[in-house]
């Protein structure tokens, strides 16, 4: 059975809570010496970047200025060079990127809400 793609936004928003609650208070010198929290910021891009792979093609067709091919490879870097990761670029991402992400995962998951309490059933964007 395929996965609704509301659990997959519901993974990805929860992401980007964690980003904020970890990078929370912190600037650039502190993030790169927060290691613990760190780390917890780029776990939450690994579950985002992975999450990302199974939204369907029409969700990311409608948001072209969103880097999607970034946004699924950053994953693959962040779990096999990790040891290559720059600190400065995970903030950058966590500064610059993530808000406009986040408002367009914020916007298809109350597009999939109403669609589903207008009677819709299941959200057409299913894998």
């Amino acid at each position: 059975m395929a996965r609704d793609v509301t659990v997959t936004l519901d993974e990805m928003l929860e992401a980007c809570d964690a980003i904020r609650e970890a990078s929370q208070g912190l600037d650039l010198a502190g993030f790169q010496g927060a290691r613990l929290r760190r780390l917890a910021v780029e776990r939450a891009i690994e579950i985002i970047s992975e999450a990302a792979r199974r939204l369907p093609e029409d969700l990311i067709g409608r948001y072209p200025d969103i880097p999607w091919a970034k946004v699924r490879a950053i994953g693959n870097v962040l779990r096999h060079e990790y040891h290559e990761v720059n600190p400065q670029i995970i903030w950058a991402v966590v500064q610059s990127d993530l808000p406009a992400l986040e408002a367009v995962l914020s916007s298809e998951r109350e597009r999939a809400s109403r669609q589903r309490s207008s009677g819709g059933g299941e959200h057409p964007d299913m894998e």
